[in-house]
């Protein structure tokens, strides 16, 4: 972990501290002290429960597509700091750009080649990408509504958020089905640049997408040809999915509130899709200001609407930085495995 990382903790520090301050000044001690008194302690335990089932169900997607037969078997804590450096390096780098490197690092210090290791985590992030994609469009479907009408202004910065991950998911599956067009539109694309942008430049973009559509589309080969691994890791991203996006519903039982699950579990995606946009490590300030502004709908009291959204950022955020944390520190015993 480097100087610029330790900047970055800095900055979501600083920021959530901000943000800690304007709400507590705004919000009465004895308002966030009576909602903390009546503050169910099962579900409260529960909330961090989901946390940990989310990693352990990504640890086990990384631990499902890298079995081979006749390979020392590796420890499950070797796998299970995968996510959580994840976890770690998404919080401090602006839109959790540090993320994919810290795993391919993980992983290579578990004794798992580079090249492979890259392999790997192509194939998870494809499926991740595409069970996601799902997510939203049905969120988008049978909850946007509630969004548009109530919260126009947020409303388009998850549009936005949207449209992001809607085109990078089918770049992804038109590598997959459609190899010799993508690369023919690609192609065409660039030149189309070059008419506006100095044309070295282009050069250097056209050859890094083109490189990246090759090992896109030699992996998802590979993926398709393993399918019972696809349809195991598939199950598990959706489990792992189910436990992430559950939690603030988990946080307003543990508040003693009632509200559905699908609705709750929707407004959380759409908060998902908004901070993808937002070009700060971790989406701090624009994480809590769009928890309370959505949550507002199924919380009354203000001092129950900041607690449970202080919760629910520890939760998803905090709590991963600290096990990333351990994680980074506690290597595991490096296993050399036959590479191909």
């Amino acid at each position: 972990m480097n100087k610029k990382h330790l900047w970055g903790i800095l900055i979501v520090l600083a920021i959530s501290a901000f943000v800690l301050y304007t709400d507590l000044k705004t919000t009465p001690i004895n308002q966030l002290a009576k909602a903390a008194a009546k503050m169910n302690w099962v579900f409260f335990v529960a909330i961090f429960v989901l946390m940990l089932l989310s990693y352990v169900f990504e640890a086990s997607i990384l631990a499902t597509l890298a079995k081979r037969k006749n390979e020392p078997k590796r420890s499950k804590w070797s796998f299970f700091r995968i996510p959580i450096i994840q976890a770690l390096f998404n919080a401090i780098t602006p839109m959790s750009t540090g993320g994919q490197p810290s795993q391919l690092a993980a992983m290579i210090q578990m004794g798992i080649e580079g090249g492979r290791a890259t392999s790997l985590l192509l194939m998870k992030f494809i499926i991740y990408q595409v069970v996601v994609f799902l997510a939203y469009i049905v969120t988008i479907i049978f909850g946007f509504h509630m969004v548009a009408t109530k919260f126009a202004g947020l409303a388009i910065f998850i549009v936005i958020g949207l449209l992001i991950h809607v085109f990078s998911t089918l770049f992804l599956l038109a590598i997959m089905f459609a190899y010799n067009w993508t690369k023919k539109a690609t192609d065409w694309l660039m030149n189309l640049l070059a008419k506006f942008i100095k044309p070295e430049r282009v050069e250097k973009w056209r050859q890094a997408t083109m490189e990246k559509i090759e090992t896109f589309y030699t992996e998802s080969q590979k993926l398709k040809k393993e399918k019972k691994k696809l349809l195991v890791a598939t199950g598990l991203t959706i489990l792992q999915l189910l436990c992430f996006y559950s939690i603030p519903y988990m946080v307003l039982l543990a508040l003693n509130v009632n509200a559905s699950w699908f609705a709750v579990t929707q407004m959380n995606i759409m908060i998902i899709m908004f901070m993808a946009i937002i070009p700060i490590p971790g989406a701090s300030g624009g994480a809590e200001y769009s928890f309370q502004t959505l949550f507002a709908t199924f919380v009354s009291s203000n001092g129950a609407l900041v607690l449970g959204m202080f919760l629910w950022r520890f939760a998803t955020y905090f709590f991963g930085m600290i096990l990333g944390i351990f994680g980074w520190i506690f290597k595991p015993k490096k296993i050399k495995g036959p590479e191909n």
